[in-house]
């Protein structure tokens, strides 16, 4: 039986008086009031009221029930109250701080109508990694191997000046016999400052003979962009972030490079619900394939 449900009518019903004003405050039926309390009756073996008399009496065992069934009443508000709380509780996600703030405002409007509330803390991918495992959020998007990856970013590289080929052959970068002209660098942003990324392409400087300081990981993106727009030197970064500081953006010819990314959360069903439900805002703010 629905035992919160009988105490609530019979707290109702005794308070007021009568089953027909105790079943209006408690905003139900009056005959499922009733029964709700018949049923409660023969759960607990005896009479609630003494239905002999005009108004809803209690009995003597339900004058002895009455604190009981209050309490029960009381905690089974407060357990709903917990609830509601409970899933108004933001999950606080770690992001890639190239996500762009407009993106994540979108993602949490998209969130809210899967009721989940989402609080953004932006970070490098080490310390995303650090708060997932600390629990200093519930959940973190992950640099993973692209074939791994539930959210995949071409990358390609990109520059100030215009860049007239298909795609950047590094080894196009090498310092001419006369060494005059600057040697062009390649930035690694902090965001690519993972292996399955890095390692792959000072691979690729080592085997094209550029010298080690022409693929250079940036302090901060900001600091990379910079060196960018002051110079022939070249991003790694995505075509969205090529857009965003007004780059040239070509693929690279000698290999293909893509950040991957993953949920690692404390919880299954939070990692699931990014996963599915907000897969394609999580897209946009990362800038993946769609």
């Amino acid at each position: 039986m629905d035992l919160v449900g009988g105490c609530r009518a019979f707290v109702s019903v005794s308070e007021v008086g009568s089953f027909t004003g105790g079943s209006a405050a408690a905003g139900i039926p009056q005959p499922v009031a009733s029964r709700r309390i018949a049923a409660l009756e023969r759960h607990l073996g005896e009479r609630l009221f003494d239905r002999s008399a005009r108004r809803a009496r209690l009995t003597p065992f339900g004058r002895d029930m009455l604190p009981r069934a209050r309490r029960l009443v009381r905690l089974a508000d407060a357990l709903e109250q917990d609830a509601k709380r409970a899933r108004l509780r933001p999950l606080r996600l770690a992001v890639p701080a190239t996500c762009p703030t407009r993106a994540l405002a979108e993602l949490d409007a998209e969130a809210r109508s899967h009721e989940l509330f989402l609080e953004f803390r932006p970070a490098a991918p080490a310390e995303r990694l650090d708060f997932a495992h600390t629990h200093d959020v519930r959940a973190a998007l992950t640099a993973v191997p692209a074939d791994e990856a539930v959210w995949t970013v071409p990358l390609g590289v990109a520059s100030a000046v215009d860049l007239d080929r298909a795609a950047v052959h590094l080894d196009s970068l090498r310092a001419g016999r006369t060494g005059r002209a600057p040697r062009r660098r390649v930035w690694i942003q902090p965001e690519d400052d993972v292996p399955h990324v890095r390692d792959r392409l000072l691979r690729v400087r080592d085997a094209v003979g550029l010298r080690p300081t022409q693929v250079v990981v940036a302090e901060s993106l900001s600091a990379g962009v910079a060196d960018v727009l002051g110079s022939a030197d070249l991003l790694l970064c995505s075509r969205a972030q090529a857009d965003e500081f007004a780059l040239h953006w070509r693929p690279i010819a000698e290999l293909p490079l893509a950040r991957g990314y993953d949920v690692t959360a404390e919880a299954g069903p939070d990692a699931d619900r990014l996963r599915t439900a907000l897969w394609r805002g999580i897209a946009r703010c990362l800038g993946a394939d769609a």
